[in-house]
């Protein structure tokens, strides 16, 4: 039975700031299910080039402009910092930005109904959480999870953290019943520190079937990171012990970052 994954524009604002410190930028801790990124509107894009035919918009999203700049103009939550201390938070964001990736394996060809691995590899993030996704495109606002195109989902993906132990509470909080065959998982546990180069990194392997006609088929990952708490100046403490991203929950500091789009061939299964 073909299993079609929904994905819930509700818990994607979760993670993308909507409701305060612990949604945001913890992931979803709460919210266990399929999304897209293009509900991410309080995160920046690492390139122009995700929000490729969206004219103008695609310049004011980028992270020079929407993140780095207001840092730099000493706005919003940045104007307790000194301009110095601003110059050194911009350049350890930037640091952070250039070391943070992510990297897909997937095969490059199997048959109908196959069922297959794909590996996403990501790096960097400031943590505590990151997101990890299987879509359709690597388009910010386009992009649709793997399901859309015929890829089912057909067990829990393993998740891999930083110390290299497997990660299975935030799955486990959704319930069996509900199956846990997601194309989105939290990573949790990262810690990136930026002003010592030290970058975090972690593995998702998801368990995919192939969709049930021959044809070429798309598939990317996206991976959904924040910089600011990988610096001692990107955030405040709150009176309870959170630490809080200085630019606030809107501030534009979370990230999204593509894989190039593979295209997956399907071929009719050999005669018996």
């Amino acid at each position: 039975m073909r299993i079609h994954q929904a994905f819930a524009a509700a818990a994607a604002a979760a993670l993308f700031g909507s409701t305060g410190a612990e949604a945001y930028p913890g992931g979803t801790p709460n919210y266990q299910t399929d999304v897209a990124p293009y509900c991410a509107s309080c995160h920046s894009s690492r390139s122009a080039e995700a929000l490729a035919g969206v004219g103008e918009r695609a310049e004011k999203e980028v992270a020079e402009r929407k993140h780095i700049a207001v840092i730099l103009a000493g706005e919003k939550g940045y104007a307790s910092l000194g301009e110095a201390d601003r110059k050194i938070l911009a350049e350890q964001i930037r640091a952070l930005d250039v070391a943070s990736s992510v990297s897909m394996k997937a095969p490059p060809s199997v048959v109908v109904g196959q069922e297959f691995d794909v590996m996403v590899q990501v790096t960097g993030g400031a943590g505590p959480a990151v997101g990890v996704a299987l879509v359709d495109a690597n388009h910010r606002w386009f992009a649709r999870p793997a399901s859309s195109v015929g890829f089912v989902t057909v067990a829990p993906p393993d998740i891999e953290g930083p110390d290299g132990k497997p990660q299975v509470d935030w799955l486990s909080k959704r319930p069996e019943s509900q199956l846990r065959n997601l194309s989105f998982v939290n990573v949790t546990g990262i810690a990136s520190d930026s002003a010592a180069k030290q970058w975090a990194s972690a593995r998702v392997t998801f368990h995919l079937r192939a969709p049930d006609r021959p044809g070429s088929y798309p598939l990317t990952a996206v991976y959904l990171y924040g910089t600011e708490k990988s610096s001692v100046l990107g955030y405040t403490t709150n009176p309870v012990g959170w630490k809080e991203v200085r630019g606030g929950v809107g501030g534009g500091s979370g990230r999204v970052m593509f894989t190039p789009v593979q295209q997956v061939i399907v071929a009719s299964p050999e005669p018996e």
